[in-house]
């Protein structure tokens, strides 16, 4: 098993709440990135916690960028309480760790809400995703990502800069090149737990979708999903009242 690492952490909401929660944000990302899962979740009485990944923003940097890896980090990373999450939130690579931690670790968290988890990359998806980071590296500036993503709000625009110029550039390019079968589909298979995909929108760009989706849904009766209408791969950004929305359904 993988040596984890101790991530860092972001916090919304009372740690004297009753429901504990654990965020964790996609590649190339950041901690404070999950704002809009943090503050929804705040608002309803939950105390909410994201965490910077292995190699991303002030997190510890490392050899070993594997799903792994970034399983073993978070499921080292426990709520503030005795017991297990309530609730872990995994976007695209957060996605895919979460799902190892919870597979590996059933007592890690009760349930799970993955957004558009990259639990299976084909080919032409690690083209977008290499090509998307590779965008990103290259300008890492406000108005690079504004100019991508004009209907984002300034806090997104702001942070995702941040994002790309905090990030090891190297970890980016291992997490590609040290999981050459990137596929979880096994882990998703031996959830336990309740587990709710909130999906992108194939008609904008989504990873799980397809073959892959149904798949993952027929191979676990406690894997269910909704999709985020015109939303691309981070729905939180580009539709974030929506999004929310269908968290607050998913969690009624």
């Amino acid at each position: 098993m993988p040596a984890s690492v101790v991530l860092p952490r972001l916090a919304w909401g009372s740690p004297a709440a009753d429901r504990h929660a654990l965020l964790i944000h996609g590649l190339g990302s950041s901690a404070a990135l999950m704002w809009r899962y943090g503050t929804a979740l705040a608002e309803d009485g939950w105390y909410a916690v994201a965490v910077d990944l292995r190699g991303h923003a002030q997190a510890p940097r490392a050899l070993d960028y594997s799903i792994a890896a970034y399983a073993a980090d978070v499921a080292a990373t426990t709520s503030e309480r005795t017991n297990p999450w309530d609730l872990v939130i995994g976007h695209s690579l957060g996605g895919a760790a979460a799902v190892r931690a919870s597979a590996d670790h059933p007592d890690w968290t009760a349930r799970l809400i993955l957004v558009d988890p990259a639990l299976h990359l084909l080919p032409a998806d690690r083209e977008i995703v290499r090509n998307s980071q590779e965008a990103a590296f290259a300008d890492p500036t406000p108005e690079a990502v504004r100019a991508q993503h004009p209907r984002w709000h300034p806090q997104d625009i702001e942070l995702k800069a941040t994002a790309a110029q905090q990030a090891s550039v190297w970890a980016v390019e291992q997490t590609s090149e040290q999981n050459p079968q990137w596929d979880e589909r096994d882990a998703a298979a031996r959830l336990a737990v309740p587990t709710h995909v909130l999906g992108s929108d194939p008609a904008v760009y989504s990873i799980f979708t397809g073959g892959t989706a149904a798949e993952v849904l027929a191979s676990n009766d406690r894997i269910t999903m909704s999709i985020v209408e015109k939303a691309g791969h981070s729905p939180h950004r580009d539709r974030p009242a929506a999004t929310v929305a269908a968290l607050r359904k998913a969690l009624a």
